[in-house]
């Protein structure tokens, strides 16, 4: 049996965080690419997750610059709760 060429787009959102964190192989992060090309709906998703993850990935390299003790201190204050 023959492996589909391209992703529905039930398969692309299975996949999605695979495909942001490249970790697909590369004939599936090219059917990613394809289906992302043509389907609307999936594609304003990928940006979605896409600007999320960058925004994630800011506020965390400004935490990392802060005091060592301080994720020590927001866990003890989040444990309080």
């Amino acid at each position: 049996m023959k492996p589909p060429d391209r992703f529905t787009c039930e398969d692309m959102f299975r996949k999605l965080d695979d495909y942001l964190d490249r970790a697909l192989t590369p004939e599936e992060t090219e059917m990613i690419r394809r289906h992302l090309e043509v389907c609307a709906t999936c594609a304003s998703e990928y940006r979605f997750e896409e600007t999320l993850l960058a925004e994630l990935r800011n506020k965390v390299r400004r935490i990392s610059d802060k005091p060592a003790d301080l994720m020590d201190r927001i866990s003890a204050l989040i444990a309080k709760d």
